[in-house]
């Protein structure tokens, strides 16, 4: 279905007039978890009642409303359960948008340095490392934690899409995994999709300035990037854009934080 992919379009130059900092990896268990219990924040996934999404192993394809082990949202699902084994070295996921923020404000007043969600456009210059090449996805095999041979036994209704290779993790890797990108960033494509600041609409690339783009100025959801352990490589590209609502907690969405320069 490529006509998903319009919102890419039309291509364009871009100019980031400003020094910002990007972190290495995704934002782990380990540091979230330290977050909560210096800053009394309570997560969406936690504060609502309604909880997150999980793995559900035991699942019935008969009776499943999506057909796969992805169970619908449950108290017993949350960023300290996805279903799934994860480590304190594993990103994070279940975390909403607006957990995301109160992390950056959290540690922004502790550091006295401004602590934010990167832009699309700031994301999207990161992830490329001054690379325009466009992404080959067989290149992915080995590289990046995607939907390969390891995840693919466990949604067999997906599996057709899978990469053949084995990157040896069904689900979340530990960040860092692989090898960084040429700017020494760790998991820009895979492992976790990745918060951005930006509203999504599809027809912004048509009018967005050249210099320091940051999205439209409202909108109903709010764009991510990078793609996931659970996504076939056509869209874990540095250029493919997806969404979600701000309270959306997911087990394949996570948070990498930007700073800016001083």
């Amino acid at each position: 279905r490529f006509e998903e992919l319009a919102d890419e379009t039309p291509a364009h130059r871009v100019r980031i007039t400003h020094a910002f900092y990007l972190a290495r990896h995704e934002v782990t268990v380990g540091q979230f978890r330290a977050f909560l219990l210096a800053s009394g924040h309570v997560p969406e996934s936690v504060a609502d009642g309604t909880g997150g999404y999980g793995y559900d192993a035991a699942y019935d394809p008969a009776t499943s409303p999506r057909g796969d082990a992805f169970a619908g949202r449950d108290p017993r699902w949350s960023w300290r359960d996805p279903g799934f084994a994860q480590g304190d070295a594993h990103p994070v996921v279940n975390v909403t948008w607006n957990d995301a923020m109160a992390l950056a404000r959290w540690l922004s007043a502790i550091e006295g340095r401004r602590y934010r969600l990167p832009s699309e456009a700031e994301w999207e210059y990161a992830c490329r490392a001054g690379s325009e090449a466009p992404a080959v996805p067989a290149a992915l095999a080995g590289t990046a934690n995607v939907f390969d041979a390891d995840a693919a036994p466990n949604w067999p209704r997906w599996s057709a899409f899978a990469l053949a290779a084995h990157d040896g993790h069904a689900f979340t890797a530990p960040v860092g995994s692989f090898a960084p990108n040429a700017f020494g960033l760790f998991d820009m494509l895979g492992n976790v999709w990745e918060w951005t600041a930006d509203w999504h609409d599809e027809h912004y690339y048509a009018h967005s300035p050249r210099d320091d783009p940051r999205g439209p100025p409202d909108g109903t959801v709010r764009v991510r990037r990078g793609g996931s352990w659970h996504t076939w490589p056509l869209y874990a590209r540095c250029a493919y854009r997806n969404w979600n609502s701000a309270a959306t907690r997911y087990t394949l969405v996570g948070i990498r934080l930007a700073m800016d320069a001083p």
